[in-house]
């Protein structure tokens, strides 16, 4: 995770400076510029930072950070995490993405790190009531819908109780306002499935793609056969957390571009290791030949245990596989 920080003033960078180790001691790589007359334009630090980092910490006042990211602005789910520290280090801001993106986390931890008073004024927080996307961010769920968050918010700042229905176990105090509720009629869905309905889409990274392929398969191919298998199944793309294959594979271009452009890491396993995954696969005496393992996209996907979801599909010179990881969810107070 990387944070900019930027100030105006010799006051101000002593405090940039002071920020700057709370966070990296939190594990955070920063940089610290200086803006304006005798340093960086700020304008110029601005759109690098906001394409580059995860945070950006102005300190100073609170109108020159509105108006430097105010041209950057795209929305909640992408927008990095805004603050503003005054220079007498008495108030730490978050202005933007206080809940996805972690602004109001981080002006939490500044402030216990500088003796600052975090300003918190996200209604929710204010109110001490259950904030589902910073919930959804600590637990590593990806949100397919965000615009749905307002509405979940708007719901419990009314008092009225919010439907939670998941595919997977949770553990710990159910938050106030939200109860169990049937998929038809939930507010919250937490399903590596595709969304359908009304309600706010959290997606568990919960399955394992394994994928087999002859050598020298382009990108594209192996997009196809990815679309292709999803659509079968009715699963969302983003409920994938990691792709793995047998170690022959390791160098293929088009596989590793594939995996790069999804963000996946990408594990490989030997012909002995893959053989010893326990189970029922679809054998391939081709496969066996060539790789020395009668099949490889399912005993990849199965390498690090889990069920198998969608078995053996092919086409194209690809065979993938999808397994599921368990998964259990915690509220606050659970035990992971």
């Amino acid at each position: 995770m990387r944070a900019g920080l930027i100030a105006f003033t010799s006051r101000g960078m002593a405090l940039a400076e002071r920020a700057q180790a709370v966070l990296e001691q939190a594990g955070w790589q920063c940089s610290t510029r200086r803006g304006g007359r005798q340093g960086v334009p700020l304008a110029q630090w601005t759109a690098q930072a906001f394409s580059q980092c995860q945070a950006l910490v102005f300190v100073g006042a609170a109108g020159i950070a509105v108006r430097a990211v105010a041209p950057h602005l795209r929305h909640k789910a992408q927008d990095p995490a805004v603050l503003c520290l005054d220079e007498n280090g008495r108030f730490a801001i978050p202005l933007v993405s206080g809940h996805i993106g972690g602004a109001n986390a981080l002006a939490l931890l500044l402030g216990r790190g500088l003796g600052a008073v975090p300003v918190i004024t996200t209604a929710t927080d204010g109110r001490g009531l259950f904030a589902v996307d910073t919930w959804a961010k600590g637990q590593g769920l990806a949100i397919g819908n965000p615009e749905k968050i307002k509405e979940v918010s708007g719901r419990l700042l009314e008092g009225l109780p919010v439907g939670l229905c998941s595919d997977l176990p949770l553990q710990g105090p159910w938050p106030q306002g939200v109860e169990p509720a049937p998929a038809e009629s939930c507010h919250i869905r937490i399903t590596a499935g595709r969304q359908a309905g009304q309600a706010l889409h959290l997606i568990p990274p919960s399955l394992v793609l394994g994928v087999g392929c002859r050598k020298g398969t382009g990108q594209p191919a192996l997009e196809r056969a990815f679309q292709r298998l999803m659509e079968a199944y009715r699963l969302a793309p983003q409920a994938v957390c990691q792709a793995a294959s047998i170690d022959l594979k390791g160098e293929e271009p088009g596989l590793l571009a594939f995996c790069r452009a999804h963000g996946w890491p990408f594990v490989t396993y030997s012909a002995r290791q893959l053989a010893e995954v326990e189970g029922d696969f679809t054998p391939s005496d081709f496969v066996r030949r060539v790789t020395g393992v009668d099949n490889v996209c399912e005993r990849a996907a199965l390498a690090q245990g889990g069920v198998l979801l969608a078995p053996k599909q092919a086409g194209e010179g690809v065979t993938m596989a999808l397994a599921r990881r368990p998964v259990t969810l915690y509220f606050e107070g659970g035990t992971p």
